[in-house]
């Protein structure tokens, strides 16, 4: 079994002897090397690094085992969040594992069933809200003012820290910072966490440059972009519907710092990604993830030329997390044939042809 997130970086995250050592497995994610995409967006070198591999599906299990185990120790009764529905899953699945309850607020409507199943199947209390995900944030951040339970959303530290633990492992795997991480961006702890991994292992000497951090919103839910609040972001990519990003300010500061950008994508522009990302490398993505390659190829079709540089995306969860997408467009790769020999070979052969 891997060793963990807490064991593996324990020397670089804020654990003490009184921190329980906990792990599901999480961190390790792999890091794949493109084999056809590279050649489409023009890179000399081409990275994805998989974090649906995480045991809840998504890259939140790094920043959510540093959060539980730290509500452990300071006896927390119980965990809650707000969440489109990867929050949910993890902090549902790590209080399984530890023995506490975990509270879920979902935005009504909002959120994908494979990730809904996800959180009750581990025994969450679900608590559906008649709003959006940033109203739903609003209520738990005030409820955890006056009652004994940890909030485990990003504005949580400790999520940060497990999180940075992403950009070491590019790290370790490349030798040193990739030229350009492209990442989804939702409510902005990611690209703010990995940021914050990659100017770590520079101060101490691990690496000797710094990536430029480029972040993607969704168009419908671009208010980073937009320089303002969306008060109801609409998107097909549920994972970044997210209209008032509680890490807004630190995702500006790795913008900034890095000399990067962050832009947006359309819906249509996520779904092309996603497609591709699925049948040139076989990868499965869920559509918030493929936001990262989105802006890659947004990029590249207007002319910025990645010749020289290594690039890495993230793919943040799996697509098992939303197969309703995946199912909804079979039509026209599927063909229904009769129970007979002949049926298979012409089917097949029609296929070869084309």
């Amino acid at each position: 079994m891997k060793s963990g997130v807490l064991e593996t970086y324990k020397e670089y995250l804020p654990i003490n002897d009184s921190t329980p050592m906990i792990t599901l497995g999480e961190g390790s994610t792999p890091l794949v090397k493109s084999k056809h995409i590279h050649e489409l967006v023009g890179c000399k070198e081409l990275y994805f690094k998989l974090e649906g591999c995480n045991p809840s599906g998504s890259f939140k299990d790094r920043g959510m085992v540093v959060a539980i185990a730290k509500a452990l120790e300071s006896k927390s009764v119980g965990v809650i969040c707000a969440s489109t529905g990867n929050t949910s899953a993890s902090a549902a699945a790590y209080s399984a594992y530890c023995g506490l309850q975990a509270y879920v607020l979902i935005p009504k409507g909002e959120v994908a069933l494979g990730k809904l199943a996800q959180a009750i199947a581990y025994g969450a209390k679900i608590l559906i809200v008649d709003g959006n995900f940033d109203t739903s944030l609003e209520l738990v951040r005030e409820f955890v003012k006056s009652h004994p339970v940890t909030l485990v959303n990003s504005v949580n530290p400790f999520r940060i820290e497990g999180q940075k633990t992403g950009a070491f492992e590019v790290s370790d795997v490349l030798g040193d910072a990739p030229d350009y991480l492209f990442i989804p961006v939702g409510n902005a702890g990611n690209i703010s966490a990995y940021w914050k991994g990659f100017l770590e292992y520079k101060q101490m000497g691990k690496n000797e440059f710094l990536p430029k951090m480029m972040g993607f919103q969704a168009a419908g839910a671009a208010p980073i972009v937009l320089g303002h609040p969306v008060e109801q972001p609409q998107t097909i990519a549920s994972a970044i519907r997210i209209g008032n990003p509680a890490s807004w300010d630190k995702a500006i500061t790795a913008r900034d710092d890095s000399n990067g950008m962050i832009d947006k994508v359309t819906d249509d522009e996520i779904l092309e990604a996603y497609r591709l990302l699925a049948s040139e490398e076989g990868i499965f993505g869920e559509p918030a993830s493929s936001a990262s390659l989105a802006g890659l190829i947004k990029l590249s079709k207007e002319g910025k030329d990645f010749s020289s540089d290594r690039v890495v995306c993230v793919i943040t969860g799996t697509g098992l997390k939303d197969p309703d997408l995946a199912i909804s467009s079979i039509t026209d790769r599927a063909t229904e044939i009769q129970p007979q020999m002949s049926a298979l070979e012409e089917a097949i052969s029609t296929s070869l042809k084309d």
